[in-house]
């Protein structure tokens, strides 16, 4: 991390970039990325590539930030909806227009075009969902578990940051 807690959605966005991206370079050291290659968009397949101020790349929250709201966050503290918001767990660098088609869906009305990701997906879905004790609706259940039986070695991911956000954050 390259800069104060104050912009910590910034940290976190050059942080899956450099992540997720390929051949980056950078500006001001190796904080901020100027240039990258989305090599295999998870959710379209296609290429694309990334520069600081297009907006051909997103930094999706795959449990959008308005669904985990009306799904229990809204009871949280502060710190619990930050940590949601800057999850690297929650995050993936992806094509922006595939992404807005995506809008503030949950599993129930939408998946990845790209067949081939949607179990990679809803497992990390259910992974945010279950690390922040998010609800699931009826229907996003039914629709997790279709998906899901189509690939049963699927395992859900794990890591990511702690459920609560540090009162005072010291760059690194």
């Amino acid at each position: 991390m390259c800069i104060t807690w104050t912009r910590e959605i910034e940290i976190t966005r050059d942080d899956i970039l450099k992540r997720d991206l390929a051949r980056v370079r950078f500006t001001g050291g190796h904080c901020k990325v100027s240039y990258g290659v989305l090599e295999s968009d998870p959710y379209s397949g296609k290429e694309v590539t990334y520069r600081r101020g297009s907006s051909k790349v997103d930094i999706d929250h795959m449990v959008a930030l308005s669904d985990a709201w009306q799904k229990g966050a809204k009871y949280w503290d502060a710190g619990k909806r930050i940590a949601l918001a800057n999850d690297p767990l929650n995050l993936l660098a992806v094509d922006a227009s595939t992404n807005r088609s995506k809008g503030d869906g949950d599993t129930a009305t939408w998946l990845p075009p790209d067949k081939g990701y949607r179990c990679t997906y809803v497992a990390a879905q259910v992974a945010v969902k279950k690390k922040y004790e998010l609800w699931v609706t009826e229907a996003e259940k039914s629709a997790m578990e279709k998906v899901l039986t189509t690939c049963p070695g699927q395992r859900l991911p794990v890591g990511g940051n702690p459920t609560k956000a540090p009162g005072r954050f010291h760059a690194g």
